[in-house]
Formats: structure tokens, C-alpha cells, sequence
């Protein structure tokens, strides 16, 4: 049958893509590099060719090196720790050394929060901040707390918080360093107001930057959550839209050099991501860079500028926004931020990540109702059932036909043997004479596919689900089945619709092949998110209550005449 030949065509390709992306990331993937000590000192940032820093006004690109931090960051003399209710951070004037998600538990340990930041050389990760000119402050160097406090605490009740830095430079230029965090936000406004009350004028030019190691890897499993999910760095312009590099490509790929006017830059992992996001009319430039730094190579992107020039008596703000968080959806779209929503990377492909986009929009719908996104999940495919259920009804319709044939079909096998070039001919033209189109029953499935795929990425990205429970035994919708009860039950599914299929006419190898099915879809949902295994075990039971309805009713039915 062909429908049958079809669905073996994209099971195994599906297996078979699945397999190949998990074993081209292991095998791309780069070990950290983790150096045996840390150093202590800071570096000044350098430049290749003369061994200082260019100014904005002769147009160089700077190339601010990572310093070796220490292992842990204590909040010192220049450094201060900030908390709100959902952030926990210590910082000083030029880097953000360590920030904590409060209300995200990490995986391992439920009892601390995800640390997006960090110092320690196996997990190295920072957002830093500097400028560039003549006397300048670097993101090493030069900015100092302003206030007497070096503990800042969102108050009860009150909506923002700031916390001020100053450097103070020679001939009379000074700049004003501002975080500015809000409650709930996870986006923090970073503002530098440039004094100039000297009698000259000041040039300069800002960078912001995101530096990191490869973060060390989480094992899964072969179809677990982390396996695919992208991690590196992306960015976006108004030009070129949404772009993204893996840290295995930096250096194959050759150093990012791209001006822009607005877009923003960003480091992505699994569910979290941090990102640059400077205002929409400046003028920047887009930079990768892979400098030797704390735990061995850091990986770099960032953005420089706008350039300023302040006259004397005048002062200049150039002010961006720093994301420490989550890739939650909502929040997100709330920055209202060209193109920031495709940092939660449902996939590569522009229109598999829309229709990701799509089915995450109907999913939180139906999570505002049910209030559990397990049955969310239920209620999504309840939807997509409903929707294709005209297509449905053409599949079962050709399904019940080829099943009538059955017989006939047996009785051409019988008569032309292993000559197959005539049983093919015989075939179809016992298909034009009953009026039968084989291909009828495959259009569901082919919808089906790009639906699947999409929902896996989108079920993986989704944070939403991040440690969300359905019942019982499913505590996190985003990673596998503790107990294989849903994957067993995907199994038992598989074999009873194929109970259901018509197979008598069938290619033997295709026989074969098919009884193999249930048990090789069993394993490989051993390993696939239980949220996504939910899916296609509801969407299962629904095709098999259905097959088995419209076979009753096709089959009951008289044959039209010729």
C-alpha cells in the first residue's frame, strides 16, 4: 500500500534525522576548557596592534579582553549585590559577575536557583560594559559605587530600584552608571550619562559585550529536552533579521563585523539567554571575538557604540537594556523589541518556528483555562484533531476503499508472482477501474509531520513547562517519563491501530517492517519530553477511535457502482 510506504518513508526519516542532529552535536560539540588555576589580577584591555586602546574618533574596533575573574563573587570594595523578588545579582560598575534566577530551581539541586552568571571557570558567564576613547572607562576598570551601600534590596511595595556607579576621569569628565531594575522584570535599564566640566571636548564611544565559556553538557538522553536545543550566540538587524552561531563555529565562521542601527545581540542556551539590547536608533557594530580569558577560550559577542562627543559644560546620555532571564514568551513580547521573541529558538527554519510560535499561542490560551498545561497539551491536539478532521474523513474513506480491495490485490500478487513491474501496472489499473486513490490516506499524515516537529521544539524551548507537572507521576512535562508509563502506552496504541490497517496485499519486507514499529516508536519516546509523548499518545487514541469508527461506517456501507 502506498499510504503505508509513505508512513515508513517519514517514521524512519524522523528516526533517522533525530539520530543524525544528536550525533553531529556530540561529535561538533567543543569540550570547555578549564584552566588549572584562576588569577586573581585584572587586565587592562588590549589591542593587538599597538597595545592600547583606539578611540572612537579614528574609527578603530575595540577588542576588550575577558579578565581572569575569581571563583567566587563576593560582593568587595567595588562591588556591590543587588536583590529584587526574581533576580539576585552582585555586580560592579563594568561587569554583572553573577546573576541568580530566584524563582527557577536549578535542575540538579532544587533547593538553589539557576545562576545564569557566574565566575567560576567551568561555568564563566558575564555581561560587561565599557567605553572606548582616549581616557575612557573599560568594563575592568574605572567605575566605582556611588552610593555608601554595597547591599541594594527591592523594598515591599516599591516598583524600581536604582543602584549608581561613577567613574571620574582627568579634565573634568565624568560618567554616571545607573542599573535600574524593576519588580518582576527581568530586564535591567542600563543608563550612562557622560559630564564633561572641562574645557575641552570628550569622545567616546560605548561597548557592551556577553562572555562566556561553553557551558559544560547535560546529558538528556538522545531525544531529551537540552540534546537539541541551540547554544551560542544570536543576534538580530533590522537588514538581516534573526541570525545565531554555535560556539563550535566562531572561529570556522569567521569574526562578526556587522553595523546596524538597532537590532540587539545575545548568548542563548536552554531556556535561559541574556541579550544586549541597545535603543533603537543607535548606531552600533555587531563583533565576535574568541580571546583567551577565565576557564580557557571566551567566547564574545558584542556591540559597539554610539559614539559621543561632549563639548564642554554639556552632557551626553546613551542608555540599553540588559535581559537576565528566562525565555518566557509573554515577558518577552512585552520588551516590544524587534525580533527579541525568536531568542526563544523553536528552530532554525523560519516558518517551523512560526508554526511553533502558532501552537504555543493556542497552548497558553488553553493553559488560562485549564490551569495545567498537561491537559493544555490534551485539549491542543483535541483542537488539531478537530481542525483536520475533514482530511480525516478522506483518509478513512480511501482507507475502507483499499481495504475492500484487499482481496482483488491478493489475487494480482498470486498471479504475477515476484514480476513486479506487472503487479504494479495491474495495481493501478485496478485503482482507476474502482475509482480508488491510493495516495488519499497520506495527506493527514503529511500535515502531521511538520506539526510533530514543531511541537517537539516548541515543548522543549517552552520555560512555561520548565519543571510543569501533569498528574501523578509526571512532574516535569519537559523531561522523560520517570516510569516509561506513557511510552508503553504509545506502544500499545501503535499495535492496535496497526491491528486496524489493512495488510493483506502487502509487500512482505513492509510487513515485517511494520510489526517492528511499535516497538521502535516505544524506545524512541523513552527518551522524548513526556510533555511531547502526552501529544502523540492522546493524538493516537483519537486516530484510533476514529479509524475504528469510520472503518464501521465505511465498511457497513454499499460499494457504489461503477
Amino acid at each position: 500500500m502506498n499510504q503505508t510506504r509513505v508512513f515508513l518513508l517519514f517514521a524512519w526519516l524522523m528516526v533517522a534525522g533525530l539520530l543524525w542532529m544528536e550525533w553531529a552535536r556530540e561529535k561538533a560539540a567543543p569540550a570547555p576548557q578549564v584552566t588549572s588555576g584562576t588569577t586573581t589580577g585584572a587586565t587592562m584591555p588590549t589591542q593587538a596592534a599597538s597595545g592600547a586602546v583606539p578611540t572612537a574618533a579614528a574609527g578603530a574596533i575595540p577588542t576588550p579582553m575577558t579578565p581572569a575573574a575569581p571563583a567566587t563573587a563576593a560582593a568587595g570594595p567595588t562591588t556591590v549585590s543587588v536583590r529584587t523578588d526574581v533576580l539576585d545579582l552582585v555586580l560592579d560598575g563594568g561587569q554583572i559577575l553573577q546573576a541568580d534566577l530566584a524563582v527557577y530551581p536549578d535542575n540538579d539541586n532544587a533547593g538553589r536557583p539557576v545562576r545564569l552568571f557566574a565566575t567560576d571557570p567551568q561555568h564563566y558567564f558575564a555581561a560587561q560594559a565599557g567605553w572606548i576613547g582616549a581616557a575612557a572607562p573599560t568594563h575592568l576598570a574605572g567605575f566605582v559605587p556611588a552610593g555608601r551601600s554595597r547591599a541594594y534590596q527591592l523594598a515591599p511595595g516599591a516598583a524600581r530600584l536604582d543602584v549608581p556607579f561613577v567613574w571620574h576621569g582627568p579634565n573634568g569628565v565624568s560618567i554616571r552608571r545607573t542599573y535600574t531594575f524593576t519588580r518582576g522584570g527581568y530586564a535591567v535599564a542600563v543608563r550612562d550619562d557622560v559630564i564633561n566640566a572641562g574645557a575641552t571636548p570628550w569622545e567616546g564611544s560605548i561597548y557592551r559585550q556577553l562572555s562566556r565559556v561553553v557551558p559544560p553538557a547535560v546529558s538528556s538522553g538522545p531525544f531529551g529536552a537540552t540534546a537539541l536545543s541551540f547554544q551560542g550566540a544570536a543576534w538580530y538587524s533590522p537588514q538581516d533579521k534573526y541570525e545565531k552561531r554555535k560556539f563550535e563555529n566562531f572561529i570556522d565562521d569567521g569574526a562578526l563585523t556587522k553595523e546596524v542601527a538597532g537590532g540587539w545581540i545575545a548568548m542563548l542556551q536552554h531556556h535561559f539567554f541574556s541579550a544586549w539590547i541597545p535603543e533603537p536608533g543607535d548606531r552600533t557594530r555587531f563583533e565576535t571575538a574568541t580571546p583567551a580569558g577565565t576557564g580557557g577560550t571566551n567566547y564574545v559577542i558584542r556591540e559597539v557604540g554610539p559614539a559621543v562627543r561632549v563639548a564642554p559644560g554639556m552632557q551626553v546620555t546613551t542608555q540599553a537594556r540588559l535581559w537576565i532571564g528566562p525565555k518566557a514568551v509573554e515577558q518577552i513580547q512585552a520588551q516590544k523589541v524587534a525580533g527579541l521573541e525568536r531568542a526563544v529558538d523553536f528552530s532554525k527554519f523560519d516558518t517551523m518556528a512560526a508554526i511553533a510560535g502558532w501552537l504555543y499561542a493556542v497552548l497558553a490560551w488553553l493553559h488560562s483555562l485549564f490551569g495545567n498545561w498537561g491537559w493544555s497539551i490534551v485539549g491542543l491536539v483535541v483542537i488539531i484533531k478537530t481542525l483536520m478532521l475533514p482530511l480525516s474523513v478522506a483518509q478513512y474513506r480511501s482507507m475502507a476503499k483499499m481495504r475492500k480491495l484487499q482481496p482483488k490485490l491478493a489475487q494480482l500478487r498470486e498471479r504475477y508472482g515476484e514480476d513486479r513491474q506487472q503487479y504494479g501496472m495491474a495495481q493501478m489499473e485496478l485503482f482507476r477501474k474502482e475509482k480508488v486513490n491510493p495516495m488519499g490516506g497520506c495527506l493527514p499524515l503529511l500535515v502531521q509531520m511538520p506539526v510533530f516537529l514543531a511541537l517537539y521544539w516548541m515543548l522543549s524551548e517552552s520555560v512555561e513547562l520548565r519543571h510543569a507537572p501533569w498528574i501523578g507521576w509526571i512532574r516535569d512535562l519537559t523531561a522523560r517519563d520517570p516510569f516509561f508509563v506513557l511510552p508503553a502506552l504509545n506502544m500499545a496504541v501503535t499495535w492496535a491501530t496497526q491491528r486496524l490497517t489493512p495488510t493483506a496485499g502487502m509487500d512482505p519486507m513492509q510487513a515485517k517492517m511494520m510489526q517492528f514499529m511499535p516497538l521502535v516508536f516505544g524506545i524512541m519516546f523513552a527518551f522524548f519530553p513526556a510533555g511531547l509523548v502526552l501529544y502523540w499518545v492522546t493524538n493516537g487514541l483519537l486516530t484510533l477511535l476514529q479509524q475504528w469508527w469510520f472503518m464501521r461506517y465505511y465498511s457497513d456501507r454499499p460499494a457504489a457502482k461503477a
